[in-house]
C-alpha cells in the first residue's frame, strides 16, 4: 500500500481578466510542482480569470474565456500525470458558481462549487455567485462542446463530492469555508477524507496573518489530516493586496510556509508526507466514539495514485515555527508590493509625490524606497521577471538596478510645493529625506498661481478674501486654505505628465496620495487637493501606525532625516505663520487626537456603533481621562465632522486596504454621503444619558 505522497500548493500573482498571463502562471506552477515530484497541484481561488473581476462575472465573455483557458490547460503536456485543481466560475442550470475544476490526463474528474460564500468586509460574493446549498449532493454537469471534443466526456460530476485515488481521498474547501463555523473539513475528516485543500483569495490586513495559520492548524489538529492552503498574491487590479502565505500542514503542524510579501509571480510549495501519520493520528484521537454521518460523501474514483507504491524511505514531517512580520514590516512590504504591481501593469514610468516633510507624505516616500529595495533584491536573487519589468518601466533594455537610491532616482520624483505659509523647517525636512532616499526632488513656489486665481475672483466680485489672522471670516479663511491645496493637486498632475517630457524621456508618472485612514474618517482634507491622486499606499493606515513605521525605517534604512519629521507636530501649513513658526496643527483643527480617532473609527465600523452606543462604550473606555460630558462632546464633534465631510469619500483616491475600520466609500464602507448633520434624535439620547449621570452624581454628593 502506498504511503508516501508529494503534494503541491502555490501562490500566484494573478490579474483580473489577464487570461494570457494567468494561463502562463498556472502552467509554470504546474511545471514546478511536477519537477519536484508532486502528483497533485492546488491553485488559488478563481485563478483562471482572477478573483477581482467583480461585475465582469456577469459577462458571458468571462465564462467563455475561462473555458478556453481550461481547454489550453487540458491540452498542455505539462498537465499530464498530475492531478490539477484550478479555480474558475461555472454556470450550472443558469446559476453562476465559484468552482474548483479538478482534472487529470485530459479528463475532468469533478467540479466542486463553493458552498459558503464570503460577504463581509471587501467581499461581495453573493452579488455574483450563488452558494451550492445541497450538502453531499452531486448532479450531472454537461460540458461545453469545446471540451467534449477534447475529453471525450459529455457529463461530469458537479457538487459536494470528493476525489478517491488508489491510495487516499482528497476533499476541497474554498476560502471562506475555512472561516465558517460549519467548515466542511470537519465532516470530510470524519468521513475518511485524508487530504483537504483550500484555494483562497485572502487579502492582507495589518496584524491578521496569524488568523489563517491558526485556522489551518486548528483544522488539522481537530480532525487530523493533511491540509493544503493556496492563496492569490499581488494586486489583482483593485485596492486589495493578496499576501500569499500558502502553507501545508499535517495533524496540527505547519510543515511548509510560503512568503507573505514577495515579488515572485509564481511560488510553489511542496511537501513529502506519510499518509500513515494521518491514519494513526485519527485512530487514536478522532474516531473511536464518533458516529459517522448517515450519508457519506460521493466519491469520484480515479485510477491514479499520489504515492510511489512500496517506497520504504518514509518521511517524518518536521514542524516549522511560522515567522510573522511586525506591523511596521507589514506596512513596509505590503503597500510596496502593491505599488510595484500597479506601476509595472499600468504602463507608466514611475511615481510623483507632493512631499511636504510631514509624517504622511514621508511615509509614502519611505514605502516607495522600500519598493525599490525589494526590486533590487529580487534582481540580485535572479528574478528575471522583475528585471524585465524594471527595464520596461525605465525604458532601457540594458538597465540593471544595483542600489535602491539609484533606482529611486529613476522611478520616483518628489516635489515640495512652498507657499508664503510654509516654514523653512518643513522645506528642509522634505529636501533631506529626498536626498537620503535618492528621489528626483523639486522645490517650487505656488504663490504666483494662488494670487492669479484670487485675482480672477477679485476681478469678478471686487473683493479680496483675507485669512482669519488678518481679520477675515471663517469662510474666507477656509477658502484661502482650499485654493492652496487644490493648486498643489493641479501642479502635481502637470509635473507628473510633463516632467519626463521636459527631460526628453518617454512616459508619465503616477501621482501618489498621502492621506491616512484617520484623516479620511473625519474628512480632514480638501476635496480635490493633494489627497486626489492616482493611488494612495497609506490610505488604510492609521497615523499611530505610520509613526511607528517611520521609526522602523529610521533604523532599517538608516534614514536619519526621519528623526526631525517624527518630532514635528502634524500641520497642513495653509494658514499664515506666526513669527515664522507654524501656528496651525492638525489635531487642534480636528478637535481630537489621532489616537482618539483610531478608537472612534474602530467603534464606528468594526463594532457598528452609532452616536449613542459609541458614547456608552467610550464613557467606560475613557473614564479615567474624560467626564461623560467631555466624552459626549467628542462623540458629537466626530459625528458632525464625519457626516459633513462624508461626501469627500465619494472622490477619495483608491487606497491600499490595510485596516478593518477604513472609510473607503467605493468598496469597503457602504454608507450614505448626505446626512442630517444635526443627529437630533441620537444626540438627544446622549444628552439625556449625561443628564441622568450628572443627577446621580449630585444625588450621591
Amino acid at each position: 500500500m502506498g504511503r508516501k505522497v508529494v503534494v503541491a500548493t502555490c501562490s500566484l500573482n494573478q490579474w483580473a481578466l489577464d487570461f494570457d498571463g494567468n494561463l502562463e502562471r498556472i502552467l509554470k506552477s504546474i511545471e514546478i510542482a511536477k519537477s519536484r515530484g508532486a502528483r497533485y497541484r492546488l491553485g488559488p481561488e478563481l485563478e483562471i480569470c482572477g478573483y477581482g473581476c467583480a461585475d465582469h462575472f456577469y459577462e458571458s465573455d468571462t465564462l467563455l474565456h475561462c473555458f478556453q483557458v481550461l481547454r489550453k490547460l487540458l491540452e498542455s503536456p505539462l498537465t499530464q500525470d498530475i492531478i490539477c485543481d484550478v479555480g474558475m466560475p461555472v454556470m450550472h442550470h443558469n446559476v453562476r458558481y465559484n468552482c474548483r475544476v479538478v482534472f487529470l490526463n485530459r479528463k475532468i474528474l469533478l467540479i466542486r462549487p463553493k458552498m459558503l460564500l464570503a460577504n463581509y468586509g471587501n467581499n461581495r460574493e453573493f452579488r455574483w455567485f450563488s452558494p451550492w446549498n445541497q450538502p453531499r449532493r452531486v448532479e450531472e454537469y454537461f460540458l461545453p462542446r469545446m471540451l467534449q471534443d477534447l475529453t471525450g466526456q459529455t457529463t461530469i460530476p458537479f457538487g459536494d463530492c470528493v476525489l478517491s485515488t488508489l491510495d487516499t481521498c482528497i476533499g476541497s474547501e474554498i476560502c471562506a469555508e475555512l472561516w465558517n463555523p460549519r467548515s466542511p473539513h470537519v465532516d470530510m475528516g470524519l468521513d475518511g477524507v485524508e487530504i483537504i485543500t483550500n484555494s483562497s483569495a485572502s487579502y492582507h490586513e495589518l496584524r491578521k496573518a496569524d488568523n489563517r495559520v491558526n485556522l489551518v492548524r486548528s483544522a488539522t489538529s481537530k480532525s487530523g489530516g493533511i491540509y493544503l492552503f493556496a492563496n492569490q498574491k499581488g494586486c489583482d487590479g483593485d485596492r486589495l493586496y493578496y499576501d500569499g502565505c500558502s502553507m501545508i500542514a499535517i495533524n496540527g503542524d505547519v510543515v511548509s510556509q510560503g512568503s507573505q510579501f514577495s515579488l515572485e509571480d509564481v511560488e510553489v510549495l511542496t511537501a513529502t508526507l506519510d499518509l500513515e501519520d494521518v491514519r494513526s493520528y485519527r485512530g487514536e484521537r478522532c474516531h473511536p466514539h464518533v458516529e459517522s454521518e448517515p450519508r457519506p460523501y460521493h466519491r469520484v474514483k480515479v485510477d491514479f495514485s499520489l504515492s510511489d507504491g512500496e517506497d520504504v524511505f518514509l518521511p517524518t514531517h518536521q514542524p516549522i515555527t511560522w515567522q510573522f512580520h511586525t506591523p511596521e514590516e507589514e506596512i513596509s512590504l505590503g503597500p510596496a508590493c502593491w505599488l510595484w504591481d500597479y506601476l509595472r501593469r499600468s504602463g507608466q514610468a514611475g511615481f510623483l509625490l507632493p512631499l511636504s516633510g510631514g509624517v504622511d507624505s514621508s511615509s509614502t516616500a519611505c514605502i516607495v524606497f522600500s519598493m525599490c529595495t525589494m526590486v533590487c533584491q529580487a534582481v540580485k536573487d535572479g528574478n528575471r521577471q522583475v528585471l524585465e519589468d524594471v527595464q520596461r518601466v525605465v525604458g532601457d533594455g540594458c538597465y540593471r538596478p544595483q542600489d535602491p537610491r539609484e533606482l529611486c532616482g529613476h522611478l520616483f520624483s518628489t516635489c515640495y510645493m512652498a507657499s508664503e505659509n510654509s516654514s523653512q523647517d518643513t522645506r528642509n525636512r522634505a529636501t533631506e529625506l529626498a536626498n537620503q532616499i535618492g528621489s528626483s526632488h523639486m522645490n517650487l513656489s505656488i504663490d504666483m498661481a494662488v494670487k492669479g486665481i484670487l485675482g480672477i475672483f477679485s476681478m469678478v466680485t471686487g473683493k479680496w478674501p483675507q485669512f482669519r489672522a488678518n481679520g477675515g471670516s471663517s469662510r474666507e479663511n477656509l477658502a484661502l486654505q482650499n485654493v492652496q491645496a487644490r493648486v498643489r493637486m493641479i501642479l502635481a498632475y502637470l509635473f507628473a505628465q510633463l516632467s519626463l517630457w521636459s527631460l526628453g524621456r518617454p512616459g508619465g508618472l503616477l501621482v501618489l496620495g498621502s492621506a491616512n485612514v484617520d484623516e479620511s474618517l473625519t474628512g480632514y482634507f480638501t476635496k480635490y487637493d493633494c489627497s486626489s491622486a492616482d493611488i494612495n499606499p497609506i490610505g488604510g493606515v492609521s497615523k499611530t501606525d505610520l509613526k511607528s513605521f517611520l521609526q522602523y525605517c529610521l533604523e532599517q534604512f538608516h534614514l536619519t532625516s526621519l528623526r526631525s519629521i517624527l518630532a514635528a507636530p502634524p500641520t497642513a501649513e495653509l494658514e499664515p505663520l506666526l513669527d515664522g513658526q507654524v501656528s496651525q496643527t492638525d489635531e487642534a483643527d480636528m478637535g481630537m487626537t489621532y489616537s482618539e480617532l483610531s478608537v472612534i473609527g474602530r467603534l464606528r465600523k468594526i463594532s457598528k456603533c452609532g452616536p449613542y452606543s459609541m458614547f456608552c462604550k467610550l464613557i467606560h473606555t475613557w473614564k479615567e481621562a474624560f467626564s461623560p460630558l467631555q466624552v459626549a462632546s467628542k462623540v458629537k464633534h466626530f459625528f458632525r465632522m464625519y457626516s459633513v465631510n462624508r461626501h469627500k469619500m465619494t472622490t477619495i483616491t483608491p487606497s491600499y486596504h490595510a485596516e478593518s475600520y477604513g472609510p473607503d466609500d467605493n468598496r469597503f464602507d457602504l454608507r450614505p454621503f448626505l446626512y442630517n448633520t444635526r443627529w437630533s434624535w441620537q444626540f438627544r439620547c446622549i444628552d439625556n444619558q449625561v443628564a441622568q449621570m450628572e443627577a446621580g452624581n449630585n444625588h450621591h454628593v
